[in-house]
C-alpha cells in the first residue's frame, strides 16, 4: 500500500509557510494528523497529536500519557483541520490500548514514544491517509523539505490551543549542534532529532506534543513522518529548536 501522500493538497500554491509564527493548513494538507482528545479538558479536549501509521495504529509521544487518568474515554480524532467543524472526511475512534516504551523516562525525556491502538480500524478516504515511517536505509539527514503540523498553542505563552491546523516549514539541524554549549548543551539524546531554525521564530510549542515532525522524500512525492515532537525549551527561541524522537531510530519498536 501507499502512505505519506496528500490527495488534497495541491503542489502548485507555493506559498511559503513558515505552532509557533506557522499558518492555517489547508484542508486535508495532512491526512495522517491525529487529534488526541480528552473530553474533560476544556473547549475541544485536545491535548497532543499523532499520526496514523497503519489502519490500527497511532504514533505519538509517551509523555501525553503520564498522569493520564480514563484514557478509554478520549477521543481520536483523525483527518480534521479544524476541531470546532470537524467537515465530512473525519473519523472519530477510541483508545483499545495504549503501548509506551519500556524506557521511556519522564526526567530526561529519554524514548519518548508510544503507540496507540484504534478500537475499530480507520476507513482510509481523501481526508484520512496513512503516514510513512522511514526504515533504516532512508537517509533522513539529507532530507531537505520539512514540517510540522498541530494544533497547539500559536504563542509561548498561549493558555489554549488552536483550533485550526497549524504547519510550519523548518530545517533538520545537526544534534552535535543542537547539544552545543551555548544550545542544548548535551540534553538531546541520540534518538532524538532537532528541527526549527538557529533563530528561533518557528517552532512547534504546547499542544503539538506527539504530532509529526515530516519530510517529503528527495525523489518522490511523499512525505516520511521521521520525528514525533517531543519537547523544547520554551518555544521558538533562538538556539532553542523543538527536539522530537527519531522514528527511524525506533522503527523495529514501532
Amino acid at each position: 500500500g501507499t502512505c505519506g501522500l496528500r490527495p488534497m493538497a495541491s503542489d502548485d500554491d507555493q506559498s511559503k509557510t513558515r505552532v509557533v509564527g506557522g499558518t492555517n493548513a489547508q484542508t486535508g494538507a495532512w491526512p495522517w494528523l491525529v487529534s488526541i482528545q480528552d473530553p474533560a479538558t476544556a473547549g475541544t479536549g485536545h491535548l497532543c497529536g499523532g499520526s496514523l501509521i497503519s489502519i490500527q495504529w497511532v504514533l505519538t509521544a509517551a509523555h501525553c500519557f503520564v498522569d493520564a487518568k480514563n484514557i478509554s474515554s478520549w477521543r481520536l480524532v483523525i483527518g480534521a483541520t479544524q476541531l470546532t467543524e470537524p467537515g465530512p472526511g473525519v473519523e472519530v475512534r477510541h483508545i483499545k490500548r495504549l503501548l509506551v516504551h519500556e524506557e521511556y523516562s519522564a526526567a530526561d525525556q529519554s524514548n519518548d514514544i508510544a503507540l496507540l491502538e484504534l478500537d475499530r480500524p480507520a476507513m482510509c478516504n481523501r481526508y484520512v491517509q496513512l503516514s510513512c515511517v522511514p526504515n533504516p536505509t532512508v537517509n533522513v539527514p539529507e532530507l531537505q523539505v520539512c514540517y510540522v503540523a498541530g494544533w497547539g498553542a500559536t504563542t509561548a505563552r498561549a493558555q489554549q490551543t488552536s483550533d485550526v491546523l497549524q504547519e510550519a516549514q523548518v530545517h533538520l539541524i545537526d544534534v552535535k549542534v543542537c547539544n552545543s554549549s551555548d544550545w542544548y548543551a548535551g540534553d538531546v539524546h541520540t534518538h532524538n532529532l532537532c528541527a526549527g531554525y538557529p533563530e528561533g521564530g518557528i517552532d512547534t510549542c504546547q499542544g503539538d506534543s506527539g504530532g509529526p515532525l515530516m519530510c517529503k522524500d528527495n525523489d518522490a512525492d511523499y512525505f516520511w513522518v521521521v520525528g514525533v515532537t517531543s519537547w523544547g525549551k520554551g518555544c521558538a527561541r533562538a538556539k532553542r529548536p523543538g527536539i522530537y524522537t527519531s522514528t527511524q531510530h525506533f522503527y523495529d519498536w514501532i
